[in-house]
């Protein structure tokens, strides 16, 4: 039965949320394109050439200030198969960016404290590294399709269409980018928030607690793998997982969740078959997967 207490539980859940991850994501995404205008991508590209240690390392750190989803981290990758970077960093800036990425990583940390969010970075950013040295190790190189490599005919243009427009400052450039991406994950964040609130005011605890809770030891790889096909983005995992929490689910597997919803998705599995044959593909969802689930397992037992 619904109750006007649930109503106001969910209005005012959704109307904090909707200030504080709007605020906190255009301030994020602002600092990052003031980041990127120092580092442009082909100094990225160059530094993952780099095969030695310290690549593996630089490649996941540099994928943890990119702000791309599991999506849109793959048009990068293209470009970086066609400057011919190291195959180990790219797989290491493939795991790392969508996972790491400055919004998650902020919105991680408003949510469930720095402990946990310390405990996440360290723990993505390892097994990211891991997995990229040992694929490359590995020869899983050789899974990549030949025309992944195939830079496309540029286009010329040779109309007034290419005429130079007014000169804009480069903060108003780095606004309009901010505020352009943040109208495109407006309705991911909003949906992301309202069913959140939806789950806080509404979700009886009992189910919650019954079929999710830390002490059911299949809560978290069922959280890991519904996570994939979900393809809830970080703005909206983030407050959906502190609503679930709330409600008593584990902490554990709302890691696996987050994990497996913001590290992959069926579109993301669907763009990287047109540049990865099956084996790297199926090896890439496994790596996704296992580091779902050994985060939420090893968070159950340290925490």
């Amino acid at each position: 039965m619904i109750t006007n207490n649930m109503l106001q539980e969910t209005l005012n859940m959704f109307v904090f949320l909707t200030l504080e991850l709007t605020t906190l994501f255009l301030l994020i995404s602002y600092l990052v394109g003031v980041l990127q205008m120092y580092i442009p991508p082909e100094r990225i590209q160059s530094i993952l050439s780099d095969k030695h240690g310290k690549g593996y390392i630089i490649a996941g750190f540099l994928g943890a200030i990119t702000p791309f989803c599991s999506c849109s981290t793959i048009p990068f990758l293209k470009g970086l198969l066609r400057a011919k970077a190291g195959f180990g960093t790219m797989m290491v800036f493939l795991f790392a960016s969508p996972l790491l990425n400055p919004i998650i990583i902020g919105l991680f940390a408003v949510t469930f404290g720095i402990s946990v969010t310390v405990f996440y970075f360290v723990l993505a950013m390892g097994v990211s590294i891991i997995a990229g040295y040992s694929l490359e190790k590995l020869g899983f190189e050789k899974y990549i399709k030949p025309e992944a490599f195939i830079v496309p005919a540029t286009k010329y243009c040779k109309t007034s269409c290419c005429s130079k427009a007014e000169p804009v400052s480069k903060w108003k450039q780095i606004w309009q980018t901010t505020w352009t991406d943040f109208k495109k994950v407006l309705p991911y964040l909003i949906g992301g928030i309202a069913i959140g609130s939806l789950i806080y005011g509404f979700m009886p605890t009992e189910l919650v607690i019954q079929y999710a809770n830390k002490d059911n030891p299949f809560a978290i790889p069922v959280a890991a793998v519904i996570g994939i096909p979900l393809y809830i983005r970080a703005e909206a995992v983030i407050p959906l997982s502190a609503a679930l929490a709330s409600k008593g689910m584990g902490l554990g597997a709302v890691m696996a969740l987050i994990i497996g919803s913001a590290g992959a998705s069926l579109t993301e599995i669907i763009l990287l078959k047109s540049i990865f044959k099956n084996t790297l593909v199926t090896t890439f969802l496994i790596v996704i997967l296992s580091m779902a689930m050994l985060a939420g397992y090893l968070y159950q037992f340290l925490f």
